[in-house]
């Protein structure tokens, strides 16, 4: 079985029905991961577009596994996320927690997010 990250990216096209093919992928047999720090991000980006909290929250936790961070992991984070930030200036935190999530589960990061271009893990949708 297929095992994908969800970014924040793909979680807000998911939820607002931008991205067919997103959706799509989402919805056959996989096992979708979302890192904790991405639960925050969505929850912001769904706040600041005025969608339904809740739904939003209810689909990530019935939808996905809910990938847990401890201080390893954050440790380990923040050097892959000073190493990326050497090529890629504006690479954000959040996107160093989903691109090592997939590291660690050997899975692919679903996203449209060109932060993540290049990298042999992302599918880029």
């Amino acid at each position: 079985m297929s095992k994908f990250v969800i970014d924040a990216y793909a979680w807000i096209a998911y939820l607002d029905g931008s991205n067919q093919k997103i959706k799509e992928l989402m919805d056959q047999d996989r096992e979708l991961y979302t890192n904790i720090v991405t639960v925050a991000e969505v929850i912001s980006k769904t706040k600041r577009k005025n969608f339904d909290i809740d739904v939003a929250f209810e689909a990530i936790h019935s939808l996905s596994i809910i990938f847990n961070v401890n201080a390893n992991l954050c440790k380990e984070v923040g050097l892959l996320h000073a190493q990326v930030r050497k090529e890629i200036k504006d690479f954000g935190l959040a996107d160093a927690f989903v691109l090592l999530t997939a590291k660690k589960l050997n899975a692919k990061i679903l996203t449209g997010d060109p932060h993540f271009k290049g990298f042999s893990e992302a599918i880029l949708i």
